[in-house]
């Protein structure tokens, strides 16, 4: 589906659409609520289901969904943050990435490298890739693609070594989406905002019990957007979602829920921004006279012909029984897939050299006249792939005594297998050079992409078993929590490419005509890893832990993205072992305020082993994994109320990164890890007046990032830390209808929110902007 054909269908129709689902079908279920006690809202694994009309000002989430973690978040030694849809709400957030605004130190700092540009959401944490970490009701959510919150309850941000909850992970931890849903109460809820740089989205929340006195409950939520991007020309997002959960049997021992989804988006990518005349770029040969001339940052150096297609659908069905009240058992099965369909026109802005000052892929007529600079689009992006995954999760929770002693435990079976399909493409013509600083993107040129016959498919199924039990001593003054997981895996990779071509992704033909299509990859690799986690709590008052844990978590080959390589140089060669993370974090949880406030304290040290080291060599002259990294740091965070009417959500990370063992992968030669802020710091607030009247407002700083070496020259090494302001002005003009007004960057601070590996392109964050939302409820 084209995106002019997909604008053209839905632009008029489905606003109003959407407007009549939230507001038409208000009477209804506000009728049904009258008379009859209300149920009390179902627990999702620790999370209360809430219904959207009720008036939620709590930040403050007690317990993580998932039932691997055994006591409420106070008593669970690691740090663990759980971001409700209130305070995301509050903020106007669509996307996971923004919501993750409000964890310090995480977000997407990484642009890509030069031929591969970064999609979806590019997560970092604590120094790592988080991508390929992201969770949804505890299952891998498989894709680069970027997630919307439009049927999200909560996002839970799991810091430290998860592969013990998890399985194969990130080395610093996992994010996972708590999705709504059915619950025993009649509420509509719906949310319409448009914004001065062209956003427009429509969102609604429907939940009808089936029936007079019945157990079963059905819940709809859907998604209209049509939004420009503020600060960036040309580039857009557009999605269409329907997400669906029938609960049956939800006030019994027996309950079940089959929830469905569907995401389509049609989008225009971001190529980015030079990074000409930013603090750290030098000019090349050739490109002198450009100092002191950046350009905009709103430029867009694609064309209208750019595109980033994305479906996605889950289907997934949730049993649980209680044999007691104290013993449950619980199953969930899970099929998903996602496909992307990405085109997008990079470029590098090379200057020349001393010898052909105009040999790079900058040029012009008139060295003194900026309007005559071009630079080359040659660098087309893309993506046809498909991601699926299908798992069976059984799950037993038990708590009982030995004694004195007290166990709550978790214990379970996992069955998952995860496949990608990659389509080789070939891309023939060009694009036309862009104006430097006034591109044209409707001068798309020849250019044209078509499927070669290359083909890469990779394959990981996995078989795993799991224990964890927290026991209590001495009435609950020390808790001791522990964790086992076994994985049995296996990843299969095959590739293929039509041979031929010049340059270092030329293909050998050995004999057989160009454009054969040859096998360039048949590998495999299996393994059982072996992960735990123990820690410990002493409680010298109820409302205050102080704990002690460490953890490892490990990343075999191809783990990340299920692509195996035969290069001696890669992670991804099946002769390495997996790459492997210990994590020791000690802290202290204290609920003040008569429990409304939720204050933490946390020091960690994570040392991550098996690195790929081209300082030390073997006896063949290859690579070796005596590589280590090391990330040490501090973490602060506030989350509740201070008052009834005053609510805040902050956080503080400090993080001393460093490569402890192998060669500097800093452009500017520092030992320290890349892409990673060493100072972050959010904060938001809010305080609701009783005439209805709401103020708030927040603070969010990142310090400079670290980039990448490659051998680029001129381009800059590190970026500037900054400072953002946010701010909101909301009144509720009835118990069911709240207008607000949220004002972004509100003193239009210009800085760079992520910078690609080389340093030829940056991510501009968001200009000042504002959004204005009504939403209600009934």
């Amino acid at each position: 589906m084209s995106f002019l054909r997909l604008r053209d269908s839905i632009s008029a129709a489905a606003p109003a659409y959407l407007a009549l689902s939230c507001f038409g079908l208000a009477a209804a279920p506000a009728a049904a609520q009258d008379g009859g006690e209300q149920a009390k809202p179902p627990m999702l694994g620790g999370v209360t289901v809430t219904d959207s009309a009720i008036d939620e000002d709590d930040y403050k989430v007690d317990r993580a969904s998932s039932p691997k973690f055994t006591q409420p978040l106070r008593d669970t030694p690691q740090t663990i943050q759980v971001i409700d849809k209130q305070l995301f709400t509050e903020q106007g957030a669509t996307t996971l990435t923004e919501v993750l605004r409000n964890s310090p130190g995480v977000g997407t700092f990484y642009a890509g490298e030069n031929g591969n540009t970064t999609t979806g959401d590019s997560i970092r944490m604590r120094g790592f890739d988080t991508s390929s970490s992201i969770f949804v009701d505890g299952i891998r959510d498989l894709g680069s693609i970027s997630r919307d919150i439009f049927n999200t309850e909560a996002v839970e941000v799991e810091k430290g070594p998860a592969g013990t909850d998890n399985g194969r992970t990130a080395p610093t931890g996992a994010i996972n989406m708590v999705t709504k849903q059915a619950m025993l109460e009649t509420a509509v809820s719906g949310i319409a905002s448009f914004g001065v740089d062209g956003q427009k989205r429509v969102t609604a929340d429907v939940n009808q019990t089936l029936g007079s006195a019945s157990s079963n409950a059905l819940r709809l939520n859907l998604l209209w957007q049509d939004s420009d991007v503020p600060g960036r020309d040309h580039v857009e997002d557009q999605r269409l979602g329907i997400a669906a959960s029938l609960g049956l049997g939800l006030d019994t021992s027996t309950r079940a829920y089959v929830n469905l989804l569907y995401v389509y988006q049609d989008n225009i990518p971001d190529g980015y921004v030079p990074t000409i005349g930013l603090p750290g770029w030098e000019p090349q040969p050739g490109l002198e006279q450009l100092a002191g001339h950046p350009v905009a940052s709103t430029n867009f150096y694609g064309t209208r012909d750019d595109r980033d297609n994305v479906s996605a659908a889950m289907a997934t069905l949730r049993v649980e029984h209680d044999f007691s009240d104290n013993v449950t058992l619980s199953n969930i099965a899970r099929w998903g897939q996602t496909k992307q369909d990405y085109l997008l026109t990079a470029f590098m802005s090379t200057g020349g050299s001393a010898d052909d000052p105009m040999g790079g892929n900058i040029k012009w007529t008139d060295p003194n006249d900026l309007s005559t600079y071009t630079i080359a689009r040659s660098l087309p992006t893309l993506k046809d792939v498909t991601n699926r995954i299908l798992t069976d999760q059984l799950n037993l929770r038990a708590d009982f005594a030995t004694g004195a002693v007290e166990h709550n435990l978790s214990a379970g079976i996992e069955i998952t297998s995860e496949k990608q399909v990659t389509y080789g493409q070939t891309a023939s013509g060009a694009r036309p050079p862009a104006n430097l600083y006034n591109p044209d993107w409707t001068d798309a040129g020849t250019l044209s992409v078509a499927r070669n016959g290359g083909i890469a498919r990779g394959k990981t199924d996995t078989q795993s078993v799991y224990l964890f039990d927290t026991a209590k001593f001495a009435d609950g003054l020390f808790l001791v929590t522990g964790g086992v997981r076994v994985d049995h895996y296996k990843t299969s990779f095959f590739s293929s490419t039509p041979c031929g071509g010049t340059g270092r992704r030329a293909v050998p033909c050995d004999g057989a005509p160009e454009g054969t299509v040859v096998t360039t990859a048949d590998l495999d690799d299996k393994d059982t890893l072996f992960n735990w986690k123990l820690g410990a709590v002493f409680k010298p008052a109820e409302p205050v832990s102080l704990y002690v844990n460490y953890a490892i978590s490990q990343q075999p080959p191809g783990g990340e993205n299920f692509t195996l390589s035969s290069s001696a140089s890669s992670a991804s060669n099946p002769k390495f072992d997996p790459q492997k993370a210990k994590t020791i974090e000690a802290g202290i949880k204290w609920d003040a305020l008569g429990e409304r406030l939720a204050l933490t304290a946390a020091i960690f040290q994570t040392t991550v082993t098996n690195e790929i080291n081209s300082e030390i060599l073997d006896d063949d002259g290859n690579p070796t994994q005596t590589g280590r990294k090391r990330v040490k740091g501090i973490e602060l965070s506030a989350v509740g109320r201070i008052t009834d009417a005053w609510s805040i959500s902050g956080g503080y990370s400090h993080l001393k990164t460093r490569v402890t063992e192998g060669a500097p992968i800093t452009s500017d030669g520092t030992p320290n890890l890349t892409y990673i802020p060493g100072d972050s710091f959010t904060l938001w607030t809010n305080y609701r007046f009783p005439f209805g009247l709401e103020l708030a407002g927040g603070v969010r700083h990142n310090g400079g990032l670290h980039r990448g070496t490659d051998g680029a020259q001129g381009t800059p090494a590190f970026t500037e830390g900054y400072t953002v302001v946010d701010a909101l002005l909301g009144y509720a003009v009835t118990d069911n209808l709240t207008l607000r007004v949220n004002a972004y960057n509100l003193f239009d601070e210009d800085y760079v929110a992520a910078i690609n590996k080389s340093g030829y392109r940056y991510v501009p964050g968001q200009p000042q902007t504002f959004l204005f939302s009504a939403d209600v409820r009934f």
